[in-house]
């Protein structure tokens, strides 16, 4: 009876923070991509921006794949998350923490694979000089599974140039942290993060109880 209200609590606990970080996460890239123009940058202070691009590539703009093959691989990371989600609420081997990190990185996977699957679909383009707007289903800027990823969040906490004597880049400018990047991929980074900070016995005892 414990294990049963234990899979119950911690299953529903999964799919609210699922469904409120999808939530968050599209109002944000929804209110960047039909009120900013692209490459638009608004100063929130010395070391915050909000400036919006899109990217065909993973999280933080990295690119190791073309865009339909990405956009499959994303597809089958969201299904095999799930289906690792439950299994590990099923057998109760696990603790509350764990499941919610499980639920981020779910969560963050899924809000990216949304601006693949339906933004070119139901957006116009964004350019330099125009903002996109809202378009009859399907006559958007592109295809099913080829949306562009909405990033806007700029953290340039360190601006400097390296010295002259550094090889090969001495004199150019240097930035951290450089990479632009969505609520989506935050939430991705610090479920991956907590996992292996703090969840590391719950990886051992689902990794030993799958071997049995």
């Amino acid at each position: 009876m414990e294990n049963k209200k234990k899979y119950i609590t911690n299953g529903w606990l999964a799919v609210v923070i699922v469904a409120l970080i999808l939530i968050v996460d599209q109002i944000i890239k929804i209110e960047v991509k039909i009120n900013m123009t692209l490459g638009e940058a608004i100063r929130i202070t010395d070391w915050f921006y909000i400036e919006f691009i899109e990217n065909n590539g993973m999280a933080y703009g990295m690119t190791f794949f073309n865009k339909l093959v990405l956009s499959l691989f994303r597809t089958f990371a969201i299904g095999a998350i799930s289906w690792y989600i439950w299994r590990v609420v099923k057998t109760g081997l696990y603790s509350r923490g764990y499941v919610v990190c499980l639920a981020m990185i779910l969560a963050g996977a899924a809000g990216n694979l949304i601006d693949c699957l339906f933004y070119g679909l139901i957006f116009d383009a964004s350019t330099p000089f125009s903002v996109a707007d809202f378009v009859p289903f399907g006559t958007g800027y592109s295809t099913f599974l080829h949306g562009k990823v909405v990033d806007m969040f700029y953290f340039p906490i360190i601006r400097t140039t390296y010295p002259d004597w550094v090889p090969m880049v001495g004199g150019d400018d240097f930035v951290f942290f450089s990479p632009i990047f969505n609520f989506a991929d935050s939430c991705i980074s610090v479920g991956v993060a907590a996992l292996l900070l703090f969840f590391r016995k719950d990886l051992e005892r689902m990794s030993l109880a799958w071997k049995k």
